[in-house]
């Protein structure tokens, strides 16, 4: 078992992140910090643990966010690096198993860890809470059987969703290709003047890249899956307000009132 202490302003955060999409946007990303010397830091190793199947189905995905998954693929992360903390690095295979399983399964992940350890469902209930916003509107790139399950999710979380989109993508995969224009348009599609923030809860998609000009486009922090595990994964590796460049209000909540 691994002793924690808590990080210094560059913290190394595990992503345990399933099967593959869009996993490269946590290197791409990392390695963007190189050219920003006035900022935080962060370390972001990636492990992929097992999938049975690549469908965005409840059973699938229950199967996908299994302890045994997550704790075959931790052993591989920990026997490389020295981390501050785990992020499983998955919405739909956290926020499947409900408010309180979320909470459960992160809880055997730290419990074997011995580390800090959250998940991207939990993040997105934090970031809200940190940024002091009640009401969203959601793009979800799910099918909307299982798009319902984080909907239900985040009124769990006491926050009031607006308005909730699904775009009926059957597979990781495919939303791994999807581009910036395509996000800028599914949070357009969404967005309404009464919503604080546009969420866009797949860890499938890439977005790290692309935050600060989703949030110029609408106005208003918009959250990204891997925004916020990155975020959530520093926050509980101990930095107690995690400073990043290029990755929005949320990193910056001074600028969240001048969009």
């Amino acid at each position: 078992m691994t002793t924690h202490s808590p990080a210094a302003q560059s913290p190394t955060v595990g992503i345990i992140y399933p099967g593959h999409a869009a996993e490269d946007d946590y290197p791409t990303y990392e390695s963007s910090l190189k050219h920003h010397d006035d900022t935080g830091s962060v370390r972001l190793p990636v492990v992929i643990s097992t999938i049975g199947v690549d469908e965005h189905t409840a059973a699938a995905l229950l199967e996908t966010g299994s302890h045994a998954r997550l704790s075959e693929a931790y052993q591989r992360l920990q026997a490389e690096h020295q981390l501050d903390s785990v992020m499983w690095a998955c919405t739909s295979g956290s926020f499947v198993y409900g408010w309180e399983g979320a909470h459960r399964q992160a809880e055997r992940l730290a419990e074997e860890a011995g580390l800090p350890a959250s998940s991207t469902s939990l993040a997105f209930a934090r970031a809200l809470a940190a940024l002091g916003i009640s009401k969203v509107a959601v793009a979800a790139s799910y099918p909307a059987e299982l798009a319902d399950h984080f909907e239900v999710f985040l009124t769990a979380a006491g926050t009031e969703v607006v308005r909730f989109t699904s775009h009926d993508i059957f597979t990781a995969g495919e939303v791994g290709h999807m581009g910036r224009e395509d996000v800028l348009q599914m949070i357009r599609d969404v967005d309404l003047d009464e919503a604080e923030a546009v969420l866009v809860p797949d860890t499938a998609m890439h977005s790290l890249q692309w935050v600060a000009e989703l949030e110029a486009a609408l106005g208003k922090p918009v959250l990204t899956a891997n925004q916020v595990t990155v975020w959530e994964g520093m926050r509980i590796a101990g930095v107690t307000s995690p400073r990043l460049p290029g990755l929005g209000a949320l990193f910056s909540p001074s600028d969240a009132s001048r969009l």
